[in-house]
C-alpha cells in the first residue's frame, strides 16, 4: 500500500513540474508572439509608398530644381516639396552605390546587390531613423507631379478620369500657391507661372498640353560622353596624318624633279 502511494504521489509530482513547464512555456511563447505583433505594427505604421516618393524625387530633381536654381530662388520648408518634408530623405542620402550591382549602407556600411535590396534593409533595420514627427510623405503629392508617367516603363492607354485629373489639378495649384507665392518677389512670380505650365496645365482630360512641356535637366549621356572623347583623341591623329601626308606627297615631287634634271642633263652630253 505504502508503495503504490509512494508510487502515486510521485507521477503526481510529474505532472505538477510538466504543467508548469508547460504554463512557462506558454507564457514566453505569448510573449514572444507579442513582440512579433508589436514589431510587425510598427513596420506597418508608415503608410507612405517608398517608390513613388522616389519617383516624386526624381520628377523634383530633373523637371523642377534646375529652373529653381537658375532663379536663384530658396524653396520654403513650408513648400511641400522641400527636402526636409521627404519622409525618407534622410535614408535617400545615406545610399552609396558602389558599383553597377554593389550598393552600400550609409549607416551601418553593409553591402546589398541592388537598391530594393537596400530599401528592405532601412526598413527592417534603421526604421528608427525616419523622421515620422516633421517629415511628410512626398508620394502624396504623386497625383500632380505625374509619377505614374515616371514608374511605368511601358505607359499604358487609360481612359481619362475628369474627378481625377480636377482633383490632382487642385493639389498641383495648391503646390504652385503654397511653393511659389506671387507675391514673394519676381523670381517667385515667374517659378509660380512655370510650375503652372510644367506640371499643372496637362491634368485635363482634353488633351493638347503634355507634362514636363517646359523641358528637364540637360544630362549627358555616357555614349555621348564616349564619342566626344574619341573625338579629342582621333582628331590630332588624323590631321597628323594629312600633315605627314602631304610632306610625303611634297619630298616625292622634290625628288622627281631631281631626278628629271638629271635625265636632261645626260640626254644634253
Amino acid at each position: 500500500m505504502k508503495v503504490g502511494r509512494r508510487s502515486k504521489g510521485i507521477a503526481f509530482g510529474v505532472l505538477c513540474i510538466s504543467l508548469c513547464l508547460r504554463i512557462v512555456q506558454g507564457y514566453k511563447e505569448s510573449e514572444t508572439m507579442r513582440t512579433l505583433k508589436l514589431e510587425q505594427g510598427d513596420s506597418h505604421e508608415v503608410h507612405c509608398s517608398r517608390e513613388r516618393s522616389q519617383a516624386a524625387w526624381k520628377i523634383i530633381e530633373e523637371y523642377l530644381m534646375p529652373f529653381v536654381e537658375k532663379e536663384r530662388y530658396q524653396i520654403s520648408r513650408r513648400c511641400r516639396l522641400h527636402p526636409d518634408n521627404d519622409l525618407y530623405r534622410d535614408q535617400e542620402q545615406h545610399k552609396i552605390h558602389v558599383d553597377l550591382n554593389e550598393w552600400q549602407c550609409g549607416y551601418c556600411r553593409k553591402r546589398f546587390y541592388t537598391e530594393k535590396y537596400l530599401d528592405r534593409h532601412f526598413d527592417n533595420r534603421h526604421y528608427d531613423l525616419l523622421n515620422m514627427s516633421h517629415s511628410r510623405c512626398l508620394a502624396d503629392v504623386c497625383g500632380a507631379l505625374h509619377c505614374d508617367l515616371v514608374m511605368d516603363s511601358m505607359p499604358r492607354k487609360t481612359k481619362c478620369n475628369p474627378a481625377a485629373a480636377a482633383r490632382n489639378h487642385h493639389l498641383c495649384e495648391s503646390l504652385a500657391d503654397g511653393c511659389f507665392p506671387v507675391n514673394q518677389g519676381p523670381s517667385a512670380s515667374h517659378l509660380h507661372e512655370f510650375f503652372l505650365r510644367q506640371f499643372c496645365d496637362a491634368h485635363t482630360c482634353t488633351g493638347g498640353q503634355k507634362p514636363f512641356s517646359r523641358g528637364h535637366r540637360k544630362t549627358r549621356s555616357i555614349f555621348y560622353l564616349s564619342i566626344s572623347v574619341l573625338t579629342l583623341v582621333l582628331l590630332p591623329l588624323f590631321y597628323i596624318f594629312i600633315y605627314m601626308h602631304q610632306r610625303g606627297i611634297k619630298g616625292g615631287t622634290v625628288e622627281l624633279k631631281r631626278i628629271s634634271k638629271g635625265v636632261r642633263k645626260k640626254k644634253a652630253s
